[in-house]
């Protein structure tokens, strides 16, 4: 079992910097959603994630299949609609309605040898996975000083 950690520290009421292990990265709102627009907001973070878990299980997956990929370019797309975070609709989805990704890769493998690496991919991705199933969260707010 792998245990993974971010802790955070907000800088706004819209900005935050994360730290996962010795990595730092900004999250923030566009302005238009009220942010300072100083980074990518959570959900493009989401779809940012996905991309990168598919590209190691992609490139994994392939190896195993005996697939060289020489070149890996990937568009992760979804729809949101943001009434329900804004407070205004509540019958409706807080995230994303669907996600589609699009993969385009050069190398030595035939389409029917792709489709079979995009469906292992998908189910062997750990975000996708995150993503496609409920996971469990439990947050809590607590008081210090």
């Amino acid at each position: 079992m792998a245990t993974f950690e971010a802790t955070a520290v907000s800088t706004s009421d819209t900005g935050l910097t994360v730290k996962a292990r010795e990595f730092e990265f900004v999250v923030d709102e566009p302005q238009s959603l009220g942010g300072g627009n100083t980074g990518p907001n959570p959900v493009e973070y989401v779809l940012g994630a996905l991309l990168g878990c598919l590209n190691v299980v992609v490139h994994l997956v392939a190896r195993e299949h005996g697939v060289t990929l020489t070149s890996f370019k990937a568009t992760a797309r979804g729809d949101l609609d943001p009434s329900k975070f804004m407070g205004k609709n509540m019958d409706v989805r807080a995230g994303y309605e669907a996600i589609e990704v699009t993969i385009e890769v050069e190398g030595d493998a035939e389409p029917d040898k792709l489709d079979e690496i995009a469906r292992i991919s998908e189910s062997r991705c750990p975000v996708s996975d995150n993503l496609a199933f409920a996971t469990p969260v439990a947050i809590k707010i607590v008081k210090i000083g």
